[in-house]
């Protein structure tokens, strides 16, 4: 998954033939037999499952354990494969009645089939320490040892069966209906930007572009249009927000979660204090970073204040130069390949075998992601790619990721799957290593400072931006229990938390105040954004040690990314000599932006 950002829509001429994605190597269409073969034998195979196993865990040796997971490993990637196929059609046709009916009748099934094997997972977390250890001597069990601990954490947490089947079963009808609704809400949006291209209706994707325009008036016109836009939605999209906060709050009250961050963190196979460190850290550092850089920014466009839509405005040296498809690829694939032949051969095959769906287009998602589907086929990415510099940072970002899922594909369905922090470690040192080879390429000293400016842009979005959201979610799920939050009030909490973390340099006003209402991630996976900041700063550290020559830097780099969901981050940062824990972490990352800063302050 990637930040939302602001991209431009590029000239006719200037992207070419964008590539479609070929979803045939998951399935043929909607109605194959293969896909329906898939569904009948998955949903016999959960019931033998279900015959052999239940009640039975506690009493199996380490060989029979380790071969109950396996038949769960198996059966988990078929219903996957067919929720991936379905997902990857819903979100290329947001619009379209007939694919958002498919995709909930395929989640409604697989949740049926998938309903039965619940009962695994419960009770493989109620086996004894002392049983499980005998049983995990034996190598069939023990190959599964780090999923098993995985899961095992969320054992305080756990609900009686009965209750964990209602919530699995009743998540269709749920939070799964509702981030239906408001995926299909923002798809069928239309915003008019008074006089761009006759005024016509635009999407999301395409409107947010205009926020990186050349014109400050056209920049302004989108900011405006957009504030309409989400304002004629602002009703269901409030309901939305209220709804699943509240949702999360009665979830987390019955398990007993203490803080609404906790069970995300555990999710992440990381400690509260980790993340309370980063985020004060990232906040304690607004001022030498999004401060002190914003105020740069305002002095090189002349004025004592920016407004709120000159965030991402182009420098007023920059060219507003346009990249194709294939200037994109080549610059990516050869930045890879500068650092590991390995990795560009690996992202090449995105290109080549019709893994990616990059045009802009009305119903498609808008934003970014990388897929996993499952390790027996390979991942998608998704893009809406308008040609600008920002745009090949995307695709070094998702192919980052899709290079990682490739090479943990080998740990299989249960374990291939890294935590979100360490997931966004690969993709962001994807878009590190592009942004290295850019810089290095050009030599006019004007244009090494746009490209400076537009990476400490890009790490003020991942890092400053994702910890003020995630500064937006703290409150606003502090306030709920308290009530129904309107519109206004969470205006107020948005505007507040964006002037503590973008500082004194610009001027805000009510454009301004609904754009918290188009983030999706605070609904699909909520406090997902700090895993952005932990990510820059993990991969800042990391470059600097590759940076100053770390002996055999891309063999563990490599063995870190094939090492998928088995290690944890101290155990995975260890053979860099780098640790997570350590406040001076977060530092060491924290300055690498800072440096940046220093050179543009000094003109270099």
């Amino acid at each position: 998954m990637s930040k939302v950002s602001a991209t431009r829509t590029p000239k006719k001429d200037a992207t070419g033939g964008l590539p479609r994605w070929n979803l045939k190597d998951l399935y043929s269409g909607p109605d194959a037999p293969a896909l329906n073969a898939d569904l009948e034998r998955a949903e016999k195979e959960a019931k033998k499952f279900r015959a052999a196993y239940e009640g039975q865990l506690a009493r199996l040796d380490g060989k029979g354990l380790g071969g109950a997971i396996a038949r769960y490993e198996k059966l988990a990637e078929r219903l996957q494969r067919i929720m991936s196929y379905a997902h990857l059609r819903y979100v290329t046709d947001l619009s379209n009645p007939r694919t958002g009916a498919y995709f909930q009748t395929m989640q409604e099934r697989v949740t049926r089939i998938s309903t039965g094997t619940v009962f695994f997972s419960l009770e493989l977390n109620r086996i004894p320490d002392k049983r499980l250890k005998r049983q995990l001597k034996h190598p069939k069990a023990a190959h599964y040892e780090s999923w098993i601990r995985d899961n095992r954490v969320f054992r305080p947490h756990q609900l009686s069966d009965e209750l964990e089947k209602l919530l699995h079963e009743k998540y269709v009808a749920g939070r799964g209906a509702w981030t239906r609704l408001f995926e299909e809400t923002m798809a069928d949006l239309r915003f008019t930007v008074d006089g761009w291209k006759g005024a016509r209706a635009m999407t999301l994707s395409d409107t947010l572009n205009l926020l990186s325009n050349k014109d400050a008036k056209v920049r302004k016109r989108a900011a405006r249009a957009l504030r309409n836009g989400l304002s004629e939605k602002m009703r269901v999209l409030t309901l939305i927000t209220n709804t699943l906060a509240k949702d999360k709050e009665i979830e987390d009250q019955w398990r007993h979660y203490p803080r609404p961050v906790s069970q995300r963190n555990l999710a992440n196979l990381i400690e509260d204090e980790v993340v309370d460190a980063l985020v004060e850290a990232v906040r304690s550092s607004y001022g030498r970073l999004s401060h002190r850089y914003y105020r740069l920014k305002a002095k090189w466009f002349g004025v004592k204040k920016l407004n709120s839509w000159d965030r991402n405005a182009p420098l007023p040296d920059d060219s507003d130069r346009f990249y194709t498809w294939r200037e994109a690829r080549e610059l990516v694939l050869s930045a890879y390949g500068r650092f590991a032949p390995e990795m560009s051969e690996i992202a090449g095959r995105f290109f080549a075998k019709g893994w990616i769906d990059a045009p802009p287009f009305p119903g498609k998602a808008s934003g970014a992601f990388c897929h996993s589907t499952v390790p027996s086929v390979h991942p998608y990415v998704l893009l809406n790619f308008h040609g600008r510099a920002r745009d090949v940072m995307t695709l070094a970002h998702e192919l980052g990721h899709g290079v990682h899922q490739v090479l943990a594909a080998p740990k299989g369905a249960l374990m291939s799957d890294t935590p979100l922090t360490l997931a966004e470690t690969a993709s962001v040192f994807g878009e590190m290593l592009t942004f290295q080879a850019m810089l290095a390429g050009e030599k006019n000293a004007k244009r090494r400072h746009i490209l400076l400016a537009g990476k400490v842009e890009d790490m003020m979005n991942t890092v400053v931006r994702q910890i003020a959201f995630h500064q937006f979610e703290t409150r606003v799920h502090a306030e709920r229990p308290k009530g129904e939050l309107s519109a206004e009030r969470l205006g107020e909490i948005w505007m507040a938390v964006q002037k503590e973390s973008l500082g004194p340099a610009f001027r805000y006003d009510d454009d301004y105040r609904h754009f918290w209402s188009y983030i999706p991630h605070f609904l699909h996976t909520p406090f997902y954004v700090y895993a952005y900041a932990f990510g820059d700063c993990l991969v800042n550290s990391l470059y600097d040690v590759f940076r100053n020559g770390h002996p055999r830097f891309q063999a563990k780099y490599f063995e870190m990314l094939k090492a998928g969901g088995t290690l944890r981050h101290k155990e995975l940062l260890k053979p860099f000599g780098l640790d997570a824990s350590d406040p001076k972490f977060w530092k060491r990352g924290l300055d690498v932006i800072s440096g940046f800063i220093d050179e543009l302050e000094a003109g270099r």
